[in-house]
This record gives C-alpha cells, sequence and structure tokens, in this order.
C-alpha cells in the first residue's frame, strides 16, 4: 500500500510539473495574433492573397478587446486608418498589374479577340434587354419569355466572357482580375462588418475597470489587460514594419523614377514612356500615403496600449482594495476573538464549558470570517436564496443530532434541568451527573435505583438530543421521591398475620412524614388542590406464598438520597418485630409444658 500511495505521489507531481512546463512554453499562443505568424514570407503577407489586407485583419481582430470609450474612440480611428491603407494598397496593386501588361502575339492575341467580340455581344444582348423593357411600357409590350430568354442569353454570354477573361489572365500573367476579385470580396465584407458593428454605447475606463467587483474578477480582468496589451503591441510593432518595409518600397520608386526621366526612348515612344512614368509617379504618391497611415496606425495603436495600461493600473488599484478588504476582515476577526476569550476569562464558569463556549465562538467567527472573505474574492452568488436553502437544509439532515444537541443544552440549562452533581435518570441509565457541555452530559452509572443503588465505575455520555427527543428523570429536584421495597419472609405460624400488620404499620409510620411530603409536591406539580385521584402514597404490602412460610413484599415512598437509611430502617424494625414474635413464642411453650 506504500509503494502505491508514492507511486501516485510521485505521477501526480510529475503530471502537475509537465503541465505547468507546458503552459509556460505556449505561454504566447494565447497573445500572437493567428495572421502576423506569415510574417517573413514573399510580400510579407501572411495569406494568399495578392493585396496585403494584414492592416485591417489586425484590427478587425482587436476591435473585441476595446471595452472602453476610450478604447472605442481609438479603434474607430485604427479602423479608418487600416482602410485607407488597405484601399491604397489595391490601388497600388491594380496600378502595378496595368504596367505589366505585355503586347499581345500567337495564341493570346486570338484570345484577346475572342474577349473583344465577347464585349461586343453582351453590349448587344444588353441593348436587346433594355429595347424590351423599355416596350414593357408601351401598347405592345413583349411577353415574359421573351424578356426570361433575353435576360438568360445575357448571363450566357456573361459567363462566356468571364472565362475567356480568366483564361487570357493566365498566359500573359495579368493579376488585374484576381485583384479585382478580392476587392469586390473586401467591399462585402466591409459592408458586412459595418452592419454588424455599429456604434455601441460603452462605459468609460473608470466605470469598466468597476464592473468587477470581487478580486477574482479583478485579477482575471489584470491578466486579461496583459494579453490585451501584449496582442496590441504586436500589432504596433507590425505597423512600424509595414512602414519600414513600405519606405523601402518608396525609395525604390524614387529611383526608378529617377532612371526613367534620365534615360533616352529606346524601342518605345515618347508617349509610352511618359505613360509609365506617369503610372510610377502615381505608384510613388500610393506608396508614400501608404507610409504615412502605416506610422498613423502604428501611433494609434500606441496610444491604445496606454490607455489599456491606464485602465491596467486602476484594476491593480482595485485589487489593493479588495486585499486591504480581505486584511481588515481578519484583522477584526483576530480582535473579536481575542475579545471573546477575554471575556469568556472574566466570567465565572465551570472549566468544560468556559472551553465549550470559547470553541464555539472560535469557530463562529472563523466561519463568519471565511464566507465573508469568499463574498469579497468570489461575489454573492446569482442563485443565493436557492444556493442558501439547500445549503440549510443540509446541514439540517447531516448535522440534525447536534442541532438538537445545541437546543437540548438551552433546556437542560432551563427551570427543570440538570446540574452537576444531580442523581439523575437518562434513557433509563441512572448516575450523578459529572459534566454538563454544550453538546454532551456525562454521568457516573450507579444502576438501578431499586437494587444495589452502588456505581458501577462507569461514565456514560450522552448527546444532549435526549432532552428533546428522549426523556430524563432529574431525582435531587422536584423528582427526588422514588419507590422502594423490601421482602422479608415471615415463617408459618398463628401469629404470622399479626407480625403482617405490624410490619405494615411500622412502615407506614417509618414513611409517613416523606409519603406527605412527597405528595404536597405533586399537587403543586399537578396543580391539583383537592388531593390526587390517580395517586396514592401510602405503603404497599403484597402477599406472595412461599415453601417456609410467606414472602412479604412492601413498597413504601422515600427519597432517593435517603432511601439506603430508610431500608436499614425499616429492616431494623422488622428484625425486631420477628425477635420479640420468637421470644413470645419461645415464653408461650415454656408456660405450656
Amino acid at each position: 500500500m506504500k509503494a502505491i500511495r508514492r507511486l501516485t505521489i510521485v505521477v501526480s507531481a510529475v503530471i502537475f510539473l509537465a503541465s505547468l512546463i507546458g503552459t509556460y512554453l505556449t505561454r504566447s499562443s494565447m497573445a500572437n495574433l493567428p495572421y502576423l505568424s506569415g510574417k517573413g514570407k514573399a510580400g510579407g503577407r501572411a495569406t494568399d492573397n495578392l493585396v496585403d489586407q494584414r492592416s485591417w485583419q489586425t484590427i478587425e481582430s482587436l476591435t473585441p478587446l476595446a471595452v472602453s470609450v476610450e478604447e472605442k474612440r481609438l479603434v474607430h480611428a485604427a479602423q479608418r486608418l487600416a482602410d485607407h491603407e488597405v484601399d491604397q494598397a489595391f490601388a497600388q496593386a491594380l496600378r502595378q498589374a496595368s504596367m505589366a501588361t505585355r503586347t499581345l502575339t500567337g495564341d493570346a492575341l486570338t484570345v484577346q479577340q475572342k474577349v473583344t467580340m465577347l464585349q461586343a455581344i453582351v453590349k448587344e444582348d444588353q441593348g436587346k434587354a433594355d429595347a424590351l423593357a423599355a416596350a414593357s411600357k408601351g401598347t405592345k409590350p413583349p411577353t415574359n419569355d421573351e424578356i426570361d430568354a433575353a435576360k438568360a442569353q445575357i448571363q450566357l454570354d456573361n459567363d462566356e466572357l468571364d472565362d475567356a477573361n480568366e483564361y487570357l489572365a493566365r498566359m500573359t500573367g495579368d493579376k488585374r482580375g484576381q485583384i479585382q476579385q478580392e476587392l469586390t470580396a473586401r467591399q462585402a465584407a466591409m459592408k458586412k462588418f459595418d452592419e454588424q458593428n455599429e456604434s455601441v454605447s460603452a462605459p468609460s475606463a473608470v466605470q469598466s475597470a468597476k464592473r468587477y467587483a470581487t478580486l477574482y474578477g479583478r485579477i482575471s480582468a489584470w491578466f486579461d489587460q496583459r494579453a490585451r496589451m501584449d496582442s496590441i503591441a504586436q500589432a504596433q510593432a507590425q505597423a512600424t514594419s509595414d512602414a519600414k518595409t513600405l519606405v523601402t518600397q518608396h525609395d525604390d520608386m524614387e529611383k526608378q523614377l529617377a532612371a526613367g526621366a534620365s534615360s533616352d526612348t529606346q524601342g518605345q515612344s515618347r508617349v509610352a514612356q511618359l505613360a509609365k512614368l506617369h503610372s510610377l509617379a502615381q505608384i510613388h504618391g500610393i506608396i508614400d500615403d501608404r507610409v504615412q497611415t502605416q506610422n498613423q496606425l502604428a501611433m494609434v495603436y500606441g496610444r491604445w496600449h496606454d490607455q489599456v495600461e491606464r485602465q491596467h493600473q486602476i484594476v491593480m488599484h482595485l485589487i489593493l482594495q479588495s486585499i486591504a478588504a480581505i486584511g481588515f476582515i481578519l484583522l477584526c476577526a483576530s480582535i473579536l476573538a481575542a475579545l471573546v476569550r477575554h471575556l469568556l476569562g472574566r466570567m465565572r464558569l465551570d472549566r468544560r464549558n468556559q472551553h465549550t463556549l470559547s470553541t464555539i465562538a472560535s469557530l463562529s467567527i472563523q466561519l463568519v470570517t471565511l464566507i465573508m472573505v469568499l463574498l469579497v474574492v468570489f461575489g454573492v452568488p446569482d442563485q443565493m436564496p436557492t444556493i442558501i436553502g439547500l445549503a440549510t437544509a443540509g446541514i439540517t439532515v447531516v448535522f440534525q443530532d447536534f442541532i438538537l444537541a445545541f437546543f437540548g443544552w438551552f433546556i437542560l440549562m432551563g427551570k427543570n434541568g440538570i446540574r452537576v452533581g444531580d442523581w439523575v435518570e437518562i434513557n433509563g441509565v441512572g448516575g450523578e451527573v459529572i459534566s454538563l457541555g454544550l453538546f454532551r452530559t456525562a454521568l457516573l452509572e450507579t444502576g438501578n435505583w431499586t437494587d444495589k443503588g452502588h456505581p458501577t465505575g462507569r461514565t456514560v455520555t450522552f448527546i444532549n438530543n435526549f432532552a428533546i427527543t428522549g426523556q430524563y428523570f432529574n431525582f435531587s429536584t422536584s423528582g427526588q421521591w422514588l419507590w422502594d421495597e423490601i421482602q422479608v419472609n415471615i415463617p408459618a405460624g398463628p401469629h404470622t398475620y399479626q407480625i403482617i400488620d405490624s410490619i405494615h404499620e411500622t412502615v407506614q409510620q417509618a414513611s409517613e412524614d416523606e409519603a406527605k411530603q412527597a405528595e404536597s409536591e405533586w399537587q403543586k406539580a399537578t396543580g391539583s388542590m383537592h388531593g390526587l385521584s390517580h395517586f396514592s402514597v401510602a405503603p404497599t404490602v403484597d402477599l406472595r406464598p412461599a415453601s417456609s412460610g410467606v414472602d412479604v413484599i412492601v413498597r413504601y415512598m422515600t427519597k432517593a438520597e435517603e432511601r439506603f437509611a430508610t431500608r436499614n430502617r425499616i429492616y431494623q424494625t422488622v428484625i425486631d418485630l420477628l425477635r420479640k414474635n420468637e421470644e413470645a413464642a419461645t415464653l408461650e411453650a415454656v408456660a405450656n409444658k
């Protein structure tokens, strides 16, 4: 078993350490933006798109991280700059694709001619459709079949034109069609984004930080802000890096412009050269604009990072407040515990009772302190009434004996209760009370009252719920009276019944005072002023035949603490009667002789 326990501890420790190491090694996976993983590829693109759209992808991914109105304003500025930068990137890509076109020859020229022919056909189909639409308002409108046929023809010719354009683009390496498709897809995505991200009111930085009312929420927000700052810092670094890359392209473009302006025209017209220079100048201006936009975007990200850092400090302030509240609760609990111990120390109580009360008070203070600390850390649960009800029901079921014992202690401490030193009988066990605690009562067992009545030496402990669910008798208070009995064997003879009458009279005289006192107390207990109709305290004599005469059983009332003395006195009286009877019988026999 020890080997299995050690193996379990070792395996658990290995799993725990391996998890910690894995968490540390993968700590950056939660913060790194997924579209930045392609950094370093050709053209600086993280996707397979022809146009680099990372500026917009960055702000689109970071937009949900803005929680305060100040952050949302900065996000809106970053969205505007990123949108402009991507639009300029598309414009630059289209102009560069236009400059890359070549003079068509061979199959490419044939496909180009087919494209021109299909464009004319599509134009002609569109004219027919417009004519049908105009004729629908006249006196002889066309049929629906004619209109549907015209629309279907336009669709077929457009599909054929698109296929021809794609084939021509593949043959010539023209990327304008693909760039245009990406632009169309982006415009559709932007429209959807604008619809989903309408202006929504947001709290201020202080209000957004104070939403976290618990220590757990504030610590979670603190770590969340750390991750947000890392993501924003990555976005800022990427914008700065993109700006540097564009500066390099800007310098290369300036060199191309200078080389084109100083070179002589060889094999191309002056008009073509000027057109090329004009395109290069436009691209140069676009790149210059993109550089400025990326720099501005980096500045906005920096301001956003500073804003989140300020909110980070606010959350840290709130965390310190929560920790201070916990410290204050613990301090108050310590002072209250010391005060309770001091007050209990000055009270004159039994040592056991004092220790019990001190333990209960300490546990109560600790429980209340724990609950208050948990409320500071986790807050009030959403279903607090339900939780309290279920917890109360569970505690009642589990600790019902202790709860009954606790309330039973108050009953035992009342007017008709018991005290240390009393002679009591609890659930059929008699003895002297040696301790009376908040939950338990201990007796020194003495046996049956009508039997021997001597201590057995055993200490019997009862939970105090017997005061509610069980029964107990206190023979040291109003319940100090009990029935005792003696048994005497009278030999058969001429004076047997005279002896029995004498015994009965003697017992009656010996217990007369106790019987009257018991009857008086019983009347007070029952509230009866005219005597007891159902109870009698007079001694009783029972006769039982025996082989050696008659067994006489006499029952009488006596005090619990005087039962042995009363019994001995009655026995002595009976012995005297028997001796006198024997002496009288002897004298009579002598006289007869």
